[in-house]
C-alpha cells in the first residue's frame, strides 16, 4: 500500500530555517498534488502549501514569501522549504498526496502520520 514518509521536523529559533521531506512509497500510478497541512493545538488543520505535477503551486497568505513548496515527479517527493520562521508556525505538519494506484481507477488521499515543528527562544 501506499505510504508517506515526512522528515525534518524539530525545534527551530524564531527567524531561523527548516526543511521539510516527504516520500511518498508503494504501487503508485501518478500523483496528481501534494500538499503540507499544518495544525496547532485548539485549531483547525489548514493548508499551507500545495503543489501539482505540472508544477503549478500555492500558498497559505500567512506563509507566502517564507514558504517554498517544491517536488521530484521522478522520486515522488515534496519539499518545504521554511524560512523565517515564526512561534505562529507552531504546529504538527502533514503530508498530503492525491494519487492514483492505478491507471485507470480513482484518485485517493493519503496522509503522513505528521511531524512536529516548534519555533521557540
Amino acid at each position: 500500500q501506499v505510504q508517506l514518509v515526512e522528515s525534518g521536523g524539530g525545534l527551530v529559533r524564531p527567524g531561523g530555517s527548516l526543511t521539510l521531506s516527504c516520500a511518498a512509497s508503494g504501487s503508485i500510478f501518478s500523483i496528481n498534488v501534494m500538499a503540507w497541512y499544518r495544525q496547532a493545538p485548539g485549531k483547525q488543520r489548514e493548508l499551507v502549501a500545495s503543489i501539482t505535477s505540472g508544477g503549478s503551486t500555492n500558498y497559505e497568505d500567512s506563509v507566502k514569501g517564507r514558504f517554498t513548496i517544491s517536488g521530484d515527479n521522478a522520486k515522488n517527493t515534496v519539499t518545504l522549504q521554511m524560512n523565517s520562521l515564526k512561534p505562529e508556525d507552531t504546529a504538527v505538519y502533514y503530508c498530503k498526496a492525491e494519487l492514483q494506484t492505478r491507471r485507470w481507477d480513482y484518485t485517493y488521499l493519503y496522509w503522513g502520520q505528521g511531524t512536529q515543528v516548534t519555533v521557540s527562544s
